[in-house]
């Protein structure tokens, strides 16, 4: 029995190179499925024997797996290299990909601390607002802050309406607007002039295309728009862009007849 279970010299069980190598014997045994690392040799009781030539190979594969490698890389393309260029040209492929999920991990660290700032402001849980924020933490939007004051019908009407590209579509064309309303302002162009009424017609139809004609939802923007727990830098530029903003509305709908504002209170 002891004959039948002894190692030959110069080999070592599955378990002994695990040790060496401080990996686990699972480890060894998946490379060995996946056709990384067979075993030198297979004893007469059916063990995996390995040598100092195994231990050389498994170092290269833990050496390459710590540079993010992965093992059909390693497999089937890396090792098998004869070419100090080629092996310098895969190296800098591996670098770009590192590269761009540390990019990656960075944005997500990002959105993360956001997340954490809005969630420590609001004052209750809503992982359905949570997912919200991240969507437009996503989306690069700016504006993102703004969702943990909305009502859940507000909310609910948004998720409706808007998936993640026409959401972003939309935001891109209203920080447009505001910022010509802002220019318009500061050129002293009449909010009841042509191009003032022009303006209107553009920023009414994305109101419109915002609310779907629900006039409920834009009275909820407007009392939003009146918190005082509103970022200070939104407010004031929000302000300054009304103060073109209004009376043009006021002159497009006064040229119209109309006042939706009435009509969707009755």
């Amino acid at each position: 029995m002891e004959k039948h279970n002894a190692i030959p010299q110069g080999y070592m069980t599955v378990g002994e190179l695990a040790k060496k190598m401080g990996v686990t014997v699972r480890t060894l045994q998946h490379y060995d499925r996946e056709g990384l690392l067979p075993p030198s040799s297979i004893s007469e009781g059916g063990r995996r024997l390995y040598t100092d030539r195994d231990v050389v190979r498994l170092h290269q594969i833990l050496s390459l797996k710590h540079l993010e490698f992965s093992l059909d890389d390693i497999k089937n393309r890396v090792v098998s290299l004869d070419d100090p260029a080629e092996v310098a040209s895969v190296l800098a492929e591996q670098a770009l990909v590192i590269q761009k999920r540390i990019e990656n991990l960075s944005e997500v660290l990002r959105e993360l601390q956001a997340l954490r700032d809005e969630v420590l402001q609001m004052r209750s849980v809503d992982f359905k607002k949570y997912a919200d924020i991240i969507v437009n933490l996503e989306m690069k939007n700016d504006l993102y802050w703004m969702i943990k004051h909305f009502d859940n019908q507000t909310l609910d009407h948004i998720r409706r309406r808007f998936d993640k590209e026409s959401g972003e579509a939309f935001m891109q064309k209203f920080m447009q607007l505001q910022n010509e309303a802002i220019e318009l302002s500061a050129n002293g162009i009449s909010a009841a002039s042509e191009q003032g009424l022009q303006f209107a017609e553009k920023y009414w139809a994305m109101i419109t295309d915002f609310t779907g004609g629900d006039m409920s939802i834009l009275s909820r923007l407007v009392e939003f728009g009146q918190l005082d727990c509103l970022d200070q830098d939104w407010k004031e530029k929000q302000e300054l862009a009304n103060t073109f903003i209004e009376p043009a509305l006021n002159a497009y709908f006064t040229k119209l007849g109309v006042d939706p504002f009435q009509e969707g209170a009755k």
